[in-house]
Formats: structure tokens, sequence, C-alpha cells
């Protein structure tokens, strides 16, 4: 029996709606599930209205669903809000005793969630407890996994926390057992036990891929929903042994970012757009003194605070032209955590190879959702730190010129303090001794050595994904996270017998459009689909590839697109 099953934990913040997901979700993996879970929070600490959707699949899975089969209403006042997106046969699990909603339907399940949880755990903040452990049984999925996970997330707090969350738990459950006979939903049988999947979001899935391939210095200021990153990598710092700072602003940790790269090692920073916005002249300083940096910008709905905990894809033609002047960088836009894993090495690969600034752009719908994924494969993870010369090759080098001419447009580069031989580096305009200059003749070739590096970066940018590989009269084009959506789109309407093809960019800049667009028709209609109101890519792709694109699906109320939101639209423009 296939299994596709969406639960909506919905609430208050303060009620420990992500404790409850990540226990769910870490469950359904270890019984042989795939899954993805959506956090959609308001900016503040306690109240408000916050949910967390899991979808549980029994293949690969990458996107939300816009049905809600279980709905868990930890608050009064969620029933209203996300009732119109129940499913039609979809259960409701409510508190009666503190809402006003009243239903007739055989569906919708009044429990009393505070008085168990204030009897069987003795706290009303149980109630997330209560309410999982009444899910489990109208989904018909065994009690003692959820009981022997609660333990696990609890073992540091105390033998009475974990018995009162079990209690809780096993009230619930056996309160839906004795009530609610003859449930009929989508359930989600109990699997085999297993511990071969893992269950990241997409900053820890970039965190992790920097430390893995070397990071040996990070620096911050906090900033959502980049700071996750930061955690994670601080969480690990004495065991990899690295350094990380908190700065007092972006500006500052942008540049310190830049004196650690500097002096040898990989380093790098992680911002969303506002912060972003103030490291600007950072990047311009590590792009004139072809200082390898990695540079994370974690996008969110602008401009100025915006929304500090939603989504969006707005700061691509931001991130690509970012600083004054002309110089070299690479973007990389990951679609998964998987993928976001990977990228990061490669991320600093190109970086210390080309000498100059690498971005990874991701945003809060790649960032905090969590993936589900089979494994991380760390034999693909190599480190290339490009044209250094070793500590062997030190004791040969005389009259240093930090900046040679090459045709790569790659200098030999030396670390300060390894050797006799003087390093010059300043922020203006340099000879290739790194001495100030002013020369008309001088500046035009240092601009050239620079631009160059282009050419070489280029060559090592990933083709899209492609897909399927038959060619179709509608072509879905997008980038980043928009990756699960619209490929389950495609699915979809490829089922449906309308015929689509995709493609997809996570190695979008420096950007070449040869190896692709003979795999399309010349007569397809495409269709850009973005989290933007101006259809950024778009208009990208059109001067870059000559191939306009007149047909746009964009969304930017700061939520991410569900598979059949896109179908739907598809379905109105053709």
């Amino acid at each position: 029996m296939a299994v596709d099953v969406s639960i909506r934990i919905t609430g208050q913040a303060g009620q420990g709606i992500q404790s409850i997901s990540a226990i769910m979700g870490k469950i359904f993996i270890r019984h042989g599930y795939y899954v993805f879970i959506n956090q959609d929070a308001e900016s503040r600490i306690r109240g408000g209205h916050n949910f967390d959707q899991i979808r549980v699949k029994d293949q690969p899975v990458y996107a939300i669903d816009d049905k809600v089969d279980y709905l868990i209403c930890l608050d009064g006042n969620a029933v209203d809000s996300d009732l119109p997106n129940l499913a039609e046969n979809g259960i409701m699990i409510y508190d009666g005793e503190k809402s006003d909603f009243r239903s007739d339907n055989p569906q919708h399940f009044s429990i009393p969630l505070e008085q168990i949880a204030e009897q069987a755990g003795k706290k009303k903040i149980m109630v997330n407890s209560v309410a999982t452990g009444a899910v489990f049984a109208l989904m018909g999925f065994e009690l003692q996994p959820l009981l022997d996970r609660l333990k696990e997330e609890f073992a540091s707090k105390g033998d009475e926390i974990i018995e009162n969350n079990q209690n809780s738990a096993s009230s619930g459950y056996r309160y839906a057992n004795e009530n609610f006979k003859g449930v009929s939903a989508d359930q989600i049988p109990t699997g085999s036990f297993s511990r071969q999947k893992m269950l990241l979001n997409g900053s820890q899935a970039m965190a992790l891929g920097a430390v893995c391939c070397g990071l040996k210095f990070f620096s911050a200021y906090p900033m959502s929903p980049a700071t996750p990153i930061m955690e994670f990598i601080a969480s690990v710092a004495d065991q990899y042994k690295i350094i990380l700072e908190q700065a007092e602003d972006e500006i500052a940790a942008i540049n310190m970012v830049i004196g650690a790269a500097f002096a040898g090692v990989r380093a790098m920073t992680a911002t969303s757009g506002g912060g972003f916005s103030l490291m600007v002249e950072g990047l311009g300083l590590a792009g004139m003194t072809e200082t390898p940096i990695v540079v994370v910008v974690a996008q969110r709905p602008g401009p100025a605070t915006g929304l500090p905990t939603r989504t969006e894809q707005g700061d691509l033609q931001f991130v690509i032209h970012a600083s004054h002047g002309e110089f070299p960088r690479a973007v990389l836009t990951p679609g998964h955590a998987e993928q976001a894993f990977y990228l990061m090495a490669k991320a600093f690969n190109l970086a210390e190879s080309y000498q100059t600034p690498v971005i990874v752009l991701g945003d809060q719908h790649l960032n905090d959702s969590y993936y589900t994924l089979d494994h991380l494969d760390l034999n693909q993870i190599f480190i290339d730190r490009g044209n250094i010369h070793l500590d062997h090759q030190i004791s040969s080098v005389k009259d240093y010129k930090r900046y040679a001419w090459q045709e790569t447009g790659v200098s030999p580069r030396i670390l300060p303090g390894r050797s006799k031989a003087v390093l010059y580096a300043d922020s203006d305009e340099h000879t290739e001794a790194g001495h100030i200059t002013e020369s008309a003749e001088i500046r035009t070739r240092m601009v050239r050595k620079r631009m160059r590096k282009l050419e070489g970066i280029r060559s090592q940018m990933a083709a899209p994904q492609i897909f399927p590989s038959k060619k179709a009269d509608i072509v879905l084009l997008g980038w980043g996270s928009i990756y699960g959506a619209m490929k389950e789109a495609v699915n979809i309407l490829n089922h449906e017998g309308i015929a689509v093809q995709m493609i997809h960019f996570s190695e979008l800049f420096p950007f070449s459009a040869v190896p692709f667009l003979a795999k399309i028709k010349k007569k397809a209609k495409i269709f850009a689909v973005e989290s933007n109101f101006t259809g950024q890519f778009a208009n990208f792709f059109t001067a870059k590839a000559g191939r306009p694109v007149f047909h746009k699906i964009l969304k930017f109320d700061g939520r991410p697109f569900a598979p059949r939101e896109i179908v739907m639209r598809v379905k109105e423009k053709i």
C-alpha cells in the first residue's frame, strides 16, 4: 500500500510544536518512511499562530502537500484558521473544552487534551504529547516507538520528565482507541525498525558540509533563517577544532572571515539579505584582494525587516551583482538538503581554486525544512586548495608577486608567515606585486586578469537537472528550493497526460546556456516558477540564454509552493 500522509501540528509558539514534529519525523524514518517537515512560524517567541507540517511517504519526498490528513490543534484558536486545509476525509483533533468550535463531523474529534495532560503528565504543557499519542492511535501506528523516542528525547532532563511525557502519550493513545472506533482515514502502518536514514534541515546540511570539507573559521551575527548554521557549527566546534566568533555585526563578521581566509584557513559566514547588505563592502574587498571566502545567504522576504520567518527567492540579482565594480564570483543554489551538503564542499573548492568569493544562496524554506537522507557519501567530498605553494616549495620563492599574471587569472598563493617572502595586499588597485597603482595600463591588465577567472569557474558549473529527458511542449524553469514542488508538479502533470519537462538550476552563476538549450524544444512554452515578484531568474535566463520566457508562475506571500499549486497555475495558462 502506497503511503502519502500529511500531518499538521498547529498552535502557539511555546507549545512544543517543533519538538513534537521532530520526534514524530524521527520515528517515521526509523520505520522505513521518508519525511519532509515544513515549518511555518510567526516572528515571536510566545503566542501567535504557528504550525509544522509533516509529510510521510514510502518514497523520497521534497515538498509539502496542500492537503492535510491529520490536523492536531493544540490551541483553540487554531481550529478556524487551519480547518480549511483539512482533506475531505481528514481527521482533526482538538480540545473541545478549550475551544468554542463545535462540529457534528465524525472525523472531528474533541479530546480533553489539557485535562489529560494535567492528570497524566502533571503539567498542561504536555498537551503535545497527549495529542501525539492520540494521532498515533488514529493512524494505526504502534505506541511503543513513540514511548521509546520520548525517552531518548528527554534523557537529559531526568526520569520525571520522561515519565510524564510517556504517561501523557499513553493516555492520549488509550483515549483515542477507547472513544473513536472505526476511523476512516489514510493510515501509516508501523514498519521494521532501522537507523539507516537521517533527518536534517537545510541549515544543518550546509553546516555539516562545511565541517566535512575542512572549515576552520566561522564568524557571523545571528539573523534568521541563517542562525541554525551557526548553532550547528558551535555544537561541533571543539570536536573539529573550529574557531567560531559571534561578531558584533555583519560588517565585522565578513571582515574576520576575510582575515582568516587571507591567513590560509577555510573560512565562511552565514546571514540573510539584510545582513548581506552590510557585508557588501567586505565582499568587494575579498574580490579585490582575491581572497577565497564562502558566504551563505539564506533569503527571507524584504526589503528591510520584511517577514523574518518566511521564505522568498528575492535576492538572486542582488548577490550576482553585489558590491561596486566588477569581479568574479560563483553563486550556488541548492534545491534540497542533500544537495546543500555536497555544494558546500564545492563552494570552498571553487573559492580556493579561483581565489574569489563564492555565495551559497538558500532561503527559509530550504534552510528550516527537514529532509530525509538515505546517506551522505564522504567519498564524494574532496579538498582542492588551488594554487597554493606548499611548505617544501616556499624556500625557493623570491621576489614573490601575489597577483602575478596568469592566463587562468589565478596567481600562485603563499600563506602569510610561511616564508621569508614579503606579501603585499591592498584594497586599492595594485601591481602584480601588490603595490598601489593608478596606471591605466596596469589597471586594464589586472581587471582582465581577475575576470579571466570566470571562464574557469564557468567550466566547473554543473549543468541543470533536466527531467524527464524526453522533450516536451511545456518546460518548467526553476532554481533553488523550488526543486521539490516543481519536480512533483511535473510528475503529476505527466501522469495526467500533459507532457511537461523541468529544468532546475543548482549551480547558477557564472551561467552557460550551451549545455542544455539543445535538450528542449525550440517552440516549447517555458514557465518560470519563482518565489519573487519580478521573475528574477526568468529575466536573467532571457538575457543570458537569448530564449525569452513569456510565462511566469510567481509567488511572493512568504509561503512555499505546493506541487498542486504549480499544477493548477500551469493548467490555467495552457
